[in-house]
C-alpha cells in the first residue's frame, strides 16, 4: 500500500500547536510501524520546509531534514508532471487550490497512489481516502 503526505500532515506532526498535532503524531507512528510506502513530491518539501521556517523556524526545518523526509520516497517533479498540475490548476479556476495540490493529485493518479495523509479537503474532493 501507499499513501501520499502533503505538507498540511507534515506541518501537524511537526506543530506541537497545530490544532490537528495530536491526531496527526498517532497517525505518523500508524504509518510508519507499517509497511505502507510513504510517498511525497519536492515540491511538497519546498512548501514544507518554506512554511515550518515561518511558522515554526529552522530547527522545525531541520527536524523535517533529517528525521521526517529519509522515511518518505520524493516523487521529483519534472516539467511535464508541473505542466499537468499547472494545467489541473488553472482549470479548476479555484481560489484556495494551490499548485502544490494539484502536481500533488497528478502524482498521486501516476503512481497509483489511493491514500493521503492530509488535513486538506482538497483531496477528498479528488476522490481519495484521506487520513486520519
Amino acid at each position: 500500500m501507499t499513501t501520499f503526505i502533503d505538507t498540511s500532515a507534515f506541518l501537524a506532526v511537526l506543530d506541537a500547536d497545530d490544532l490537528h498535532h495530536e491526531k496527526a503524531k498517532e497517525a505518523w507512528k500508524e504509518l510508519v510501524a507499517s509497511d505502507t510506502k510513504l510517498i511525497s513530491t519536492n515540491y511538497v518539501s519546498v512548501e514544507t520546509c518554506a512554511v515550518a521556517q515561518n511558522r515554526l523556524g529552522v530547527k522545525a526545518v531541520r527536524t523535517f531534514q533529517e528525521d521526517i523526509s529519509p522515511i518518505v520516497t520524493m516523487d521529483w517533479i519534472d516539467e511535464v508532471a508541473h505542466r499537468a498540475g499547472m494545467t489541473g490548476l488553472l482549470t479548476a479556476a479555484r481560489k484556495r487550490l494551490s499548485l502544490v495540490d494539484c502536481v500533488s493529485f497528478d502524482c498521486m493518479r501516476r503512481l497509483g497512489a489511493k491514500k493521503a495523509f492530509v488535513f486538506d479537503r482538497h483531496f477528498k474532493e479528488q476522490g481519495f481516502e484521506c487520513l486520519p
